[in-house]
């Protein structure tokens, strides 16, 4: 295939991971890891390391869009990193170990069936837009973790406070852990510590996590960008196509409704965790 071709259809497919990260907060690597795998013929870490340059570009454009309308909680985001970032390095060394290995299919489907529990999990849970009082532990209080955004598809201001803040962090270790050993930004995690734990509103959750994931991948990209797993001729389009997605996805979020930021997250979480299962049997090589 020609090049300038090649490079194209790797921006083409980009500017839709990033539309679809930025709009459900998982990253542009739920799309981008797939295709280049199947249908550029990416070896695993490879394909690794360059979702993990869209991903940074997605939280850099619909990150600072969403900080702009006030629903990112800086605060919280921040903080949480502290656990997300060493998670990050370790994923990123394991995956490199796995690159000369044959223990990737097993981690693929463990990997979707996780996916598939979380995804239910969600739905059980169904929370509301307008957050419950909640019962703030000592760290929530002390850091203060609280805020309030305005919601533009209902029209009012919708306060929340954190809680659980010591079962957010564990989480957001394995999400950094997950983000840099497969790619996908683990927005899957993030999303679910912030709305499940935390108890956030769920547009507040999904802004925080676009913001979260650029600094959880840029660390799992050092390593694999030392290690020699990122190739910048692959790397520029990806970035470029996936900010282009990102930004659109950036102006709908405020205007939808958080059931529909649901739905469309619970979707990509039954799609995504089908295809790393199909990979990890064999049917989707």
């Amino acid at each position: 295939m020609n090049l300038a071709l090649f490079l194209s259809l790797i921006l083409l497919m980009t500017i839709a991971a990033g539309l679809l990260g930025s709009l459900t907060g998982l990253g542009g690597g739920v799309v981008a890891v797939p295709v280049l795998i199947v249908f550029f013929q990416f070896p695993f870490v490879d394909a690794v390391g360059v979702s993990l340059i869209t991903i940074l570009a997605t939280s850099t454009t619909s990150g600072a869009a969403y900080v702009r309308d006030h629903i990112t909680d800086l605060r919280i985001g921040m903080f949480l990193e502290i656990a997300t970032v060493p998670g990050a390095f370790v994923g990123a060394v394991v995956a490199i170990f796995l690159a000369r290995s044959n223990l990737e299919d097993a981690l693929l489907v463990a990997l979707g069936a996780v996916l598939i529990l979380s995804a239910v999990s969600s739905l059980l849970r169904g929370r509301q837009t307008s957050t419950h009082g909640g019962r703030p532990d000592r760290i929530s209080r002390y850091f203060g973790f609280r805020g309030t955004y305005h919601d533009h598809a209902l029209g009012t201001a919708v306060s929340y406070e954190g809680e659980n803040t010591k079962g957010a962090l564990g989480v957001m270790f394995c999400a950094g852990v997950v983000s840099a050993l497969f790619g996908i930004g683990a927005g899957v995690l993030k999303v679910f510590a912030l709305e499940g734990a935390l108890n956030l509103p769920m547009k507040v959750a999904t802004a925080t996590s676009n913001f979260m994931i650029g600094v959880t991948a840029a660390a799992g990209a050092s390593v694999l960008l030392m290690a020699g797993y990122v190739n910048p001729l692959f790397a520029a389009p990806a970035a470029i196509g996936t900010a282009l997605g990102s930004y659109v996805g950036s102006r709908y979020l405020p205007r939808l409704r958080n059931e529909a930021v649901r739905w469309i997250f619970v979707v990509v979480v039954f799609a995504l965790a089908i295809e790393v299962i199909l990979r990890g049997v064999g049917f989707a090589a």
